[in-house]
């Protein structure tokens, strides 16, 4: 089993990676605070996973309340969240009770929400069953819903007593959804890890072919760098760099989802298309060269990932990433790369050269 720790101080927490882990429920139970859970999955996941992971955890004395949301991007509404305070309630959880997040970044985000605000805060552990939880969402701390004029807008930080990133969830994934993860693996390549971006890039067939042990490695690598990063800036404070570096490609990404309607792109999807426009941007910055673009293409194209952004028409991008969380006093931050390997946030791109990009890349 591979274990790695994200060092906050008395909120630091295990990260475990291995195939099997739904049914060794003793790696959950140190965790508890009592021996009662509820577990918050959705209609897709549910069915494959909760079973066994209840069985598991009865076995060893604990209690379990699930709790079955719709799935979905479209789904990550306020209105879901309260379906979750209802169960809670009427159940007489208490302060005590641990939320288990079973499922990807929806459920993950959903849960998390509900342990930060529930009677002012309970324990919640994170138990990704996607590519992209695994190795993005469910570290970190950030939980939330998102508004229909912006995604991700209401939220708060709070982080997870363990993540139990189970491999073998990977085998039931269907192929976009594993394309859609690949996205925020490259991305820790591309901000701060060009060997990573070098290994990725020889591995990438054997990634998608479902390899075990590329896949362990993947994950492992990814929240090494991701762990890094959120103990140095946990709550994303920094004025340069720092947390924001993780969102590269999200504000344009974010844009599309909220543009399209939430839910007909996937959030990886998404990413890897504002991936492509601030990698452009980078060139017209002149950060870049065409051949660094065009290295990024072929990757997120081997990856089966959109490189195409979606035809919003660039007023709408620059209205709609204009209530992105890293505007600061009316100044829109950016995460950009200097190289590849080296990103940076950067405030002073011109209305101009974001247009250009936006289009270039919408046209693609």
């Amino acid at each position: 089993m591979r274990r790695l720790n994200l060092d906050l101080a008395e909120r630091s927490y295990p990260i475990l990676i291995d195939g099997g882990l739904l049914s060794r429920a003793e790696e959950i139970l140190p965790f508890l605070r009592t021996p009662r859970i509820a577990l918050v999955s959705n209609t897709t996941v549910a069915p494959l996973y909760m079973d066994g992971l209840v069985k598991a955890l009865e076995k060893v004395g604990v209690g379990v309340t699930p709790i079955i949301l719709p799935d979905g991007e479209a789904y990550k509404t306020w209105e879901s969240l309260n379906q979750i305070y209802d169960v809670l309630l009427a159940t007489r959880c208490d302060r005590s009770t641990t939320i288990v997040a079973l499922g990807g970044g929806v459920i993950g985000d959903l849960a998390g929400f509900a342990a930060a605000t529930y009677q002012r805060g309970v324990p919640f552990i994170q138990i990704p069953t996607t590519l992209l939880s695994q190795v993005d969402s469910s570290v970190g701390g950030k939980t939330g819903i998102n508004h229909p004029r912006g995604k991700n807008m209401v939220g708060a930080f709070w982080q997870p007593k363990l993540v139990l990133a189970d491999t073998d969830t990977l085998k039931t994934l269907p192929d976009r959804e594993l394309s859609a993860g690949m996205a925020e693996v490259i991305k820790y390549g591309l901000i701060r890890d060009l060997p990573f971006l070098d290994w990725l890039e020889a591995n990438m067939d054997g990634l998608l072919a479902r390899d075990g042990e590329l896949l362990a490695h993947a994950i492992e690598r990814s929240c090494i760098n991701k762990a890094e990063v959120v103990a140095a800036d946990e709550l994303e404070t920094a004025r340069e760099g720092g947390r924001a570096l993780l969102n590269l490609g999200h504000t344009f990404g974010h844009a599309i989802e909220t543009g399209m309607g939430y839910g007909e792109w996937l959030h990886g999807e998404a990413v890897a298309a504002g991936t492509m426009m601030a990698v452009e941007l980078s060139r017209r910055l002149g950060w870049l060269c065409v051949a660094d673009v065009e290295r990024v293409r072929t990757l997120l194209q081997r990856a089966g990932l959109p490189v195409k952004g979606a035809d919003l028409g660039a007023a709408r991008y620059l209205e709609l990433m204009s209530h992105d969380k890293k505007v600061i006093a009316g100044s829109l931050r950016l995460v950009l790369l200097k190289s590849l390997g080296d990103a940076v946030t950067h405030a002073d791109a011109s209305r101009e050269d974001i247009v250009a990009a936006i289009e270039a890349c919408c046209r693609a």
